[in-house]
């Protein structure tokens, strides 16, 4: 699966680019947050070795080039803010998953969707996948708020589909096709 190179890609006030070991204390300070990880199936980071061993995996994903793994990055300032993932890429069917997760002082200011519209650009139209996918809690209204607006829908419910810091989580499953991104960037085109 040597098709999956993680470029740089730039926004208006983000680039999204490879996680190098330097970004291991700001990769820290995202997932050491008990609110960035309230909804994921894993613990607050205690250490920064969990963040070192994060970007090990990311390195590891570069070099077989099996996922896109980017850091979110501020333009202005060059600070680390959060990470987005096309991962579990399933090139036969051209389809994959989508995480992503913000340090908590950056939302609701639209850096996550303006990551993602880049992340996902890129998937359809430079790996030319056709299905982006993505699970999450269905009490996590921002990150429906967030799939919503780049027009993924509601394709199923799954109920106590994780175990969550002591609890049984359920799981919302979305879903983006390549048509639906293209026909909403040419409704966006219209109204310009």
């Amino acid at each position: 699966m040597s098709r999956y190179p993680t470029p740089i890609l730039t926004t208006n006030r983000l680039t999204l680019r490879p996680l190098t070991m330097a970004d291991a204390p700001d990769l820290f300070a995202v997932f050491s947050d008990p609110a960035v990880v309230r909804y994921w199936s894993a613990e607050p980071w205690t250490t920064v070795a969990h963040a070192e061993q994060c970007i090990e995996r990311a390195l590891d994903s570069y070099r077989d080039q099996s996922e896109v793994r980017f850091g979110i990055e501020l333009a202005a300032s060059g600070a680390l803010i959060g990470t987005v993932n096309l991962h579990h890429v399933f090139p036969q069917n051209r389809r994959c998953e989508i995480g992503y997760a913000l340090a908590s002082p950056y939302w609701g200011k639209g850096y996550a969707t303006e990551a993602l519209e880049a992340a996902i650009d890129y998937g359809f139209h430079e790996l030319r996948l056709n299905r982006i996918e993505a699970d999450i809690d269905p009490r996590n209204a921002a990150s429906a708020g967030v799939l919503e607006r780049l027009g993924f829908r509601k394709e199923g419910y799954m109920p106590e589909r994780w175990f969550v810091h002591g609890e049984m989580a359920d799981t919302i499953n979305y879903g983006l096709l390549r048509s639906y991104w293209d026909l909403k960037g040419k409704k966006t085109a219209n109204t310009k």
